[in-house]
């Protein structure tokens, strides 16, 4: 856990990470479970903003306004692009197009993330082997989504939208990095959350009077079913609360480009569980993926130690 000079070891965070992609990946499946059981997919983020909000807020309660309108702006622009904007843009798109397209698509985020930080931001600095393993990881990807099936349907909208939901992370990983330690962790992410639910609050209005189609309204009488409540909880406590909390230490940690790596093994977990739960056949393709994606995050991490080690 920790090194001798009393530091936690990158090993905890690294570990962290994968946990926290294993939540991440269970969400989708959360979401499916919901989804069927009556819920609109606005109604799901915005009840899990909601939630995980008054969760952060019981932790973090003594200071609500940022020391400057243009913090308060910036987390603002988190909780928009890594709230509303990102959760909106996927949902809709997972009901426009294949679950696959949806996938590779949002798990292009690392690469964007990474092209970002290098083009624009100037925060890192990459060597080749870590170009060549963040690649070969994007490629393992790909195979954990195929999953054996070589056909993807065009879906021009859907499509769009799935690559939205990546270039709004990408936003909310670069504009909120310096805040966050500024701040500190607990307070930012009740921030986001807070700006999250306020600007998803137009998108609910709209999908109970049915502005964007179909009018929904929120089938209460489902949360008396335990798989409801539970999945809710997942969603809110372990992929909201513990999930934005250690990602954001994490990318503290590792560093943004490397640790967008991670992203990566979300559809991996995803169909492990989907396997596990709804009995979806996993194929030699989607193992041979994994292996790549484990071999491409090992290339990425790896640096050459100087003369002083």
């Amino acid at each position: 856990m920790f090194n001798s000079n009393g530091k936690t070891s990158p090993l905890v965070w690294h570990v962290l990470a994968v946990i926290t992609i294993a939540f991440w990946g269970t969400s989708f499946v959360s979401t499916k479970v919901l989804i069927e059981h009556g819920f609109s997919a606005v109604q799901i983020f915005f009840i899990r903003f909601a939630c995980t909000y008054l969760i952060l807020l019981c932790a973090s309660h003594k200071k609500f306004v940022a020391k400057s309108i243009a913090d308060e702006l910036k987390f603002l622009l988190g909780g928009f692009t890594g709230g509303t904007l990102y959760f909106w843009t996927e949902n809709t798109a997972l009901s426009l197009s294949p679950s696959s397209n949806v996938s590779l698509i949002v798990c292009t985020n690392p690469l964007l993330i990474m092209l970002a930080g290098v083009l624009f931001f100037k925060r890192e600095k990459l060597v080749p082997r870590q170009i060549v393993g963040s690649v070969i990881t994007f490629l393992g990807m790909v195979l954990v989504v195929l999953n054996g099936r070589f056909i993807l349907n065009l879906s021009p909208l859907g499509d769009i939208l799935a690559f939205t939901a990546a270039i709004s992370w990408t936003f909310y990983a670069y504009s909120t990095d310096k805040i966050r330690s500024k701040y500190g962790t607990f307070f930012s992410i009740r921030k986001v959350f807070f700006y999250a639910f306020v600007t998803a609050m137009p998108l609910m209005i709209a999908d109970y009077f049915g502005f964007m189609g179909e009018a929904h309204t929120i089938p209460w009488h489902a949360f008396k079913k335990p798989v409801v409540a539970l999945n809710f909880l997942c969603l809110a406590i372990f992929a909201g609360v513990f999930g934005y909390l250690v990602w954001n230490k994490v990318m503290e940690k590792l560093g943004t480009i490397f640790a967008s790596n991670y992203v990566y093994g979300i559809p991996l977990v995803t169909i492990v569980t989907a396997s596990l739960t709804v009995g979806e056949r996993i194929t030699a393709m989607a193992w041979t993926g994994a292996a790549a994606i484990i071999l491409g995050m090992v290339m990425a991490e790896y640096k050459k130690k100087g003369p002083n080690g």
